[in-house]
């Protein structure tokens, strides 16, 4: 697919061979400019089980599975231009949470970045297009090994955990107030859905 990694995290990113993390070119020559892209690792409850699915989207050019992401356009805001792809990719709407980590890899020779969200799907129907043929509904661990890039699988486990993280900070706040009923409400957001999910092999 013309794409080699470079790093995956959720700040900045450093050139295998030279460290800076603005990817500059060899005897310290400016490197291309970096492209900016965006997406979100959609989520729904299943309408069957109500448990957690990841959305996975076929794109026929490289014959792999994907998040839903693209390219962002001049002076778009990043989490705007994730959820248009998420609409023009999928024709699901979406409502974007936390952000996760973000992806920095080589494409067709230049160096790329991706932010993600984690965001559920709140409304729309899939309809194949020349960018996207096909789309999935897994759970967690189905997703990961469906994925073919490794760096898009390590998304499942990033979104889990603040999935997890979100559970926790619902329950101390919920312990607390129970503890105290004169302390101050705290409007702390609720896990999405827990229970179905399982570790990812």
């Amino acid at each position: 697919m013309g794409s080699t990694p470079l790093d995956h995290d959720s700040g900045r990113t450093r050139d295998r061979t030279s460290g800076d993390p603005r990817a500059p070119g060899r005897a310290g020559r400016p490197g291309p400019l970096t492209v900016q892209a965006a997406g979100c690792v959609l989520w729904r409850r299943s309408p069957v089980t109500r448990t957690l699915e990841l959305c996975l989207v076929h794109r026929p050019k490289y014959d792999d599975w994907s998040w839903p992401k693209g390219k962002l356009k001049r002076g778009e805001d990043a989490l705007a231009g994730a959820l248009r792809e998420v609409a023009e990719e999928t024709g699901h709407s979406a409502v974007a949470a936390a952000e996760l980590p973000s992806a920095y890899y080589l494409a067709n020779g230049r160096p790329k970045r991706v932010r993600y969200w984690a965001a559920e799907a709140v409304s729309g129907t899939f309809t194949p297009n020349d960018e996207v043929d096909r789309l999935l509904w897994l759970p967690p661990h189905m997703a990961r090994r469906r994925l073919t890039e490794p760096r898009d699988a390590d998304l499942v486990d990033a979104l889990l955990t603040t999935f997890r993280a979100t559970a926790t900070a619902a329950a101390t706040a919920a312990t607390m107030t129970a503890a105290d009923p004169r302390a101050p409400r705290r409007n702390v957001p609720t896990a999405p859905f827990l229970p179905g999910i399982r570790p990812c092999p």
